[in-house]
């Protein structure tokens, strides 16, 4: 496969083209023209700086204190296994991205080195070897942000665990919530702050010329990944859960049995699935938010763009980047203020919803995000025409409370409290499985169609504000979702951190259990002598449950929240697609035709619908056949008279959880890359519609099966918790319910996320590539080779589409 694709970006460097100006041409405006506060907009961002660092410190300070929380050793060495069963997943997935980045450098040198020739380079005197390789320096950068803060994340989640599980011991519950609170600050915190001295560093120090080529490589290389780290976490982390969690019905034994071998394999998937991949994606959503509104502002007022004005572009850009530096004071803010109320009402407690501290922490942080959205707006860009700053501050706002009321319509629908979960409980109990399956169907649609209505209202009230503005010409929408989705991500830390919550609360569990630390001979006495209090076992496991409960829910309130933010932002990507077009001449008419009677744009709203459902399935067959393998192999070799699970059993689980996760992504990432040139090269306004279609299906699909298997699994957590009937035919058919939700809501609606705005931001380069060779065709008078390279990228595409099931289906002997 990889010679393959390598073979078709070789054919394609060998076509001589015309250049236009592009990407390549993207000119960052001098900041220092930006004037407030007594000082210019480069002085801004300078000690923007130090308060970035400042909260990358608040990050790394949350760790160390983690780090020195108390725990029994067997808890340790068990954190300790698990993290070095991540490390070597991590170190395989590297080299797997060292792969697909040779694949897209390719195309990166080619379009900027052989295509584009940017002419703002030039005249800045810097030569096209030294552009393209900046790019590509800033690609590799974007890929080992997305890497190193996955990386961070396993790490502290690993350390987090095992203080968690032992934290459950003690008579009051409060550390059971804050200690994988802490790691989920300490990982927002870290996050976003590497996520913006990147970005910062390429606005003050790289010169404007290279600049707005930077800020596309560097989200290039983020998006991607993020796509790799997401989409191969997803599959890996079900395989194992499912393995794992169908052995309670097969042999009646409990959650997290140390006997069961697929125990390690989900643990190392917990952390793959929802640490790896969630934190990733996260990064690059902050990135690639942050590089469309800056696309969007240079279009319109920079040197070449709609309405020049680099003073505009200039305030806009300096604006927008205070307003984030911003975002790590409000949420640091936010968590001391939160812990200590959290601490005064729960600090003494024996039990409590643990939901409540995390709930509360989301609403103190928008609101206090908010109010410092229109002080920093009218301190910077107080002076502008129309009463610009509470316009826009309010914008943002819409996007700043939806992050807020998005998790309490998620929470209507997972919440181990609500009515829909307490829906499938009910229907389980008299309908078994079946029913169990469809009340979660149920649960996902009815929470699409709400989460779609609010999401347009808000866009729609933005809309209303900016469409009497005459500042942003005839595209003030554009902008105003643009900073629709910025708003969204305007509370970025707490948003990860409540992400981050669940995975630190599932391996608590699983950690309790692999120690087997209440078989430990004279435990209470050790402890007692050691750690200074009386453990109880009992309650601790009912605590760690619990606790589980609270973090499924808010994994699920984040996912919409970043699929919203990709499918807003995505149209401020596709807006230069459509600026491109609108510019560019064919026989002396626009090449843009993206009206609903045209065909082109009729076919491809088709067409994106059905590559969302392809993906869907393809993600979920590589679970399935890998599930399959797992379960073939753990029911054969699990061993119920011993004690605990032979280690290399459980590292053979581990490999084929790893294997078919590496298949999956290879056939979805060629299906993906192909597809992507190959729509755009068929016709760039069939490509304009594909893009669409895939983010507005993409947008609905993931919200249905996010919300629909994180009611699954609150519906199993409300049987084996609140019901406390585990080993029972309810319980059997709520673990059936679970683990069809477990690709549902942790493969594929997550992996949407970054599918789409991959193929949004490499659909950029495809299309004005395609668009160079059509106009190259145009004016010498010779063959457009655009729609037949298309035509065979689009076969590639379909190869792999067809390897995507036929290759990774379960076998026929199973089934005879």
């Amino acid at each position: 496969m990889k010679k393959k694709l390598l073979s078709l970006l070789v054919m394609l460097t060998g076509i001589p083209l015309a250049t236009m100006a592009s990407e390549a041409d993207l000119v960052v405006p001098d900041l220092s023209m930006f004037k407030a506060l007594g000082t210019n907009g480069w002085n801004l961002l300078a000690w923007g700086l130090i308060i970035i660092i400042l909260g990358m410190f608040f990050g790394l300070y949350q760790f160390n204190r983690i780090k020195k929380y108390p725990a029994h050793k067997s808890m340790l060495n068990v954190a300790n296994t698990i993290y070095e069963t991540c490390k070597t997943y991590l170190l395989q997935q590297g080299r797997f991205l060292i792969i697909l980045f040779l694949i897209i450098g390719a195309a990166i040198v080619y379009y900027f080195g052989f295509l584009a020739r940017p002419a703002a380079a030039a005249e800045g005197g810097i030569s096209v070897f030294g552009f393209v390789a900046v790019i590509l320096l800033w690609t590799v950068l974007g890929i080992l942000g997305s890497y190193g803060v996955a990386w961070f994340g396993i790490r502290i989640n690993t350390l987090a665990n095992s203080r968690t599980s032992f934290a459950s011991l003690q008579k009051k519950s409060f550390h059971v919530m804050s200690i994988p609170l802490q790691a989920g600050i300490s990982v927002g915190m870290l996050l976003i702050t590497v996520e913006l001295i990147m970005m910062i560093i390429i606005l003050l120090f790289v010169p404007g010329e290279i600049a707005g080529a930077s800020f596309v490589g560097f989200a290039i290389g983020e998006s991607l990944g993020a796509s790799a780290l997401r989409i191969a976490g997803g599959i890996f982390t079900k395989i194992a859960d499912i393995g794992a969690d169908l052995m309670k019905i097969v042999f009646k034994i409990g959650e997290d049995d140390p006997r069961n071998p697929g125990v390690i394999a989900d643990c190392t998937g917990d952390n793959a699935g929802d640490s790896v991949g969630p934190t990733a994606d996260g990064f690059e959503t902050y990135g690639v938010t942050g590089v469309a509104l800056i696309t969007f502002i240079i279009l319109m007022f920079g040197q070449t763009g709609i309405l020049p004005d680099p003073m505009m572009a200039s305030t806009l850009i300096v604006w927008i980047f205070a307003m984030r530096v911003m975002m790590i004071v409000t949420s640091a803010v936010a968590y001391w203020i939160n812990n200590a109320i959290a601490k005064a009402r729960f600090g003494d407690k024996e039990k409590f919803n643990f939901e409540q501290p995390l709930t509360s922490l989301v609403w103190i942080t928008s609101i206090i995000s908010i109010i410092i959205t229109f002080i920093v707006s009218y301190l910077l860009i107080g002076n502008l025409e129309g009463d610009l700053w509470w316009k826009l501050s309010f914008i943002i706002s819409l996007g700043t409370i939806a992050a807020a009321i998005i998790p309490e319509l998620t929470k209507a629908f997972t919440s181990s409290k609500s009515r829909h979960v307490k829906e499938i409980v009910n229907a389980s109990r008299e309908g078994g499985a079946s029913l169990t399956i469809l009340s979660g169907m149920v649960a996902g649609n009815f929470s699409a169609f709400w989460k779609g209505l609010v999401m347009m209202g808000l866009m729609a009230a933005g809309f209303f504000i900016v469409q009497d503005m005459t500042l942003f010409g005839a595209y003030p929408a554009i902008f105003a979702f643009g900073l629709i989705a910025f708003g969204f991500l305007g509370m970025g830390p707490v948003t990860i951190a409540v992400d981050s919550y669940g995975p630190v609360t599932d391996n608590a569990q699983s950690v309790f259990e692999l120690s087997q630390i209440e078989k430990i001979e004279n435990i209470d006495t050790e402890i007692e002598k050691d750690f200074g209090f009386k453990p109880d076992f009992k309650r601790g496991k009912h605590r760690l449950e619990d606790n589980d409960s609270a973090g499924n829910t808010f994994k699920a309130t984040a996912k919409p929240v970043l699929i919203g933010t990709a499918v807003i932002g995505a149209t401020t990507m596709i807006f230069a697609i459509i600026l491109l077009l609108s510019k560019t001449m064919i026989g002396g008419e626009p090449m843009l035709d993206i009206a609903l009677t045209s065909a082109p744009v009729l076919l491809g709203l088709i067409t994106g619908g059905a590559v969302i459902y392809w993906f869907s399935g393809a993600s979920m067959q590589a679970v399935t056949t890998g599930a399959y393998r797992a379960v073939e192999f753990i029911k054969k070799h699990i061993n119920l008279d011993k004690k605990e699970a032979d280690i290399n059993d459980s590292k053979s689980v581990v490999k084929i959880c790893t294997q078919y996760a590496q298949n999956g992504m290879w056939n979805i990432f060629a299906v993906i890359f192909s597809l992507t040139l190959a729509f755009a090269f068929f016709d760039p306004n069939f490509f304009v519609a594909y893009l669409i279609s895939i983010a507005v299906f993409g947008l609905f699909q993931a919200m249905y099966m996010a919300n629909a298997g994180g009611a699954w699994d609150n519906a199993k957590k409300v049987v084996e918790v609140d019901l406390n009937e585990k080993n029972t035919p309810l319980h059997d058919a709520t673990v059936v319910g679970d683990t069809v939700g477990d690709p549902y809501k942790d493969t594929t609606s997550v992996a949407l996320n970054p599918i789409i705005k991959f193929s949004t931001l490499f659909g950029l380069l495809a299309a004005e590539i395609s668009i160079e060779m059509m106009v190259h065709a145009d004016k010498t008078d010779s063959f457009n080779y655009a729609p037949v390279i298309g035509a065979v990228l689009f076969v590639v595409g379909l190869v792999f589409a067809y390897r995507s099931f036929y290759s990774m289906r379960i076998p026929k002997k199973a089934t005879e």
